[in-house]
């Protein structure tokens, strides 16, 4: 999908041209659109694809006038009843008067700055819009952060009540989002200090503070990031041991149980023998069952002093 946009007296408008100033916004686009782009507006076709690999990382590339960012984002993708993170790459591409952005979905950035949701937004400054998409990113890593902390917490005291799997199931898919976005802002950190000592894109006075915040956010996401894995593996840890125990206690206390029942199956099996026996007058029985269940009682008492109940 290919959208043209262009800021027209502060407001975002889309349009059909491709001139200078405008925004070129492809979200999942087809081996067609992408050579359309690259032949119209000449742009390394290599380029245009980078983004499209999941795998691919964050960098910046410099080729015959035309800079390549790639940085990763974040984004939420629904799985029972949870929310999954993971992370995705986005290239910037700024070639001649124009730039150029490529992403796999539409995401949260994008939709960000084409509803007007971002304050002075223009098109036609690029090296301000570069940083702004960084710093939306950056704020948006912190917010799943803290949204993560929130179902940790939410899940935690649930495994409180349930013991089960199925919540350190849920905790280690929050520990692998985690683990997403700790790569992806270690790899973004290394983008912006190569933005802060190189000059890739034009530095202009005004928007040096912007660059240093955006900088600073995402080393706090990266802090954040590093402290709720500590405490989510710990977390798991922990209860993982407390499950344990517990199937320990459970098993000991039936095998104990099994122990004490199968006293009265030996005694009977014992007399139940088709040989003389003792104790075969009229009261046997009950000489026999109050017997068993004295040594049952016996046994019992003993298990328990052994803490085996």
């Amino acid at each position: 999908m290919i959208e043209i946009f262009k800021s027209v007296n502060n407001e975002l408008i889309r349009t059909e041209t491709f001139e200078d100033g405008v925004w070129v916004n492809l979200v999942n686009p087809s081996e067609d659109e992408i050579k359309y782009v690259s032949n119209v507006l000449c742009v390394e076709i290599d380029f245009l694809r980078a983004a499209l690999d999941e795998e691919e990382r964050a960098r910046i590339e410099t080729d015959d006038g035309q800079t390549l960012i790639i940085f990763d984002i974040p984004i939420v993708e629904n799985e029972s009843k949870i929310n999954v993170y993971t992370t995705i790459p986005l290239a910037i591409i700024i070639v001649n008067h124009i730039i150029i952005t490529v992403c796999l979905k539409e995401n949260f950035l994008l939709s960000d700055f084409i509803e007007n949701k971002v304050k002075g937004f223009i098109t036609q400054y690029r090296t301000r819009f570069v940083l702004q998409m960084l710093y939306k990113n950056a704020t948006r890593y912190l917010q799943y952060l803290r949204d993560i902390e929130k179902t940790s917490n939410k899940i935690e005291q649930d495994l409180y009540k349930s013991m089960k799997n199925k919540e350190l199931i849920q905790m280690l898919k929050l520990e692998k989002s985690l683990v997403y976005f700790s790569t992806s802002l270690k790899s973004n950190e290394i983008v912006l200090e190569k933005l802060m000592r190189h000059e890739y894109i034009k530095n202009y006075p005004e928007d040096a503070e912007l660059l240093e915040d955006v900088i600073i956010e995402n080393k706090q996401a990266i802090e954040m990031a590093n402290i709720y894995s500590s405490i989510l593996t710990g977390t798991m840890d922990a209860f993982a041991s407390v499950i344990s125990n517990n199937l320990n206690i459970v098993m000991k206390f039936l095998t104990s149980i099994t122990i004490v029942m199968a006293i009265p199956t030996l005694v009977s099996s014992f007399f139940g023998m088709n040989v003389d026996l003792p104790l075969t007058g009229p009261h046997s029985f009950w000489i026999i069952m109050v017997m068993a269940f004295s040594i049952c009682l016996i046994t019992g008492f003993v298990l328990y002093k052994k803490k085996m109940f």
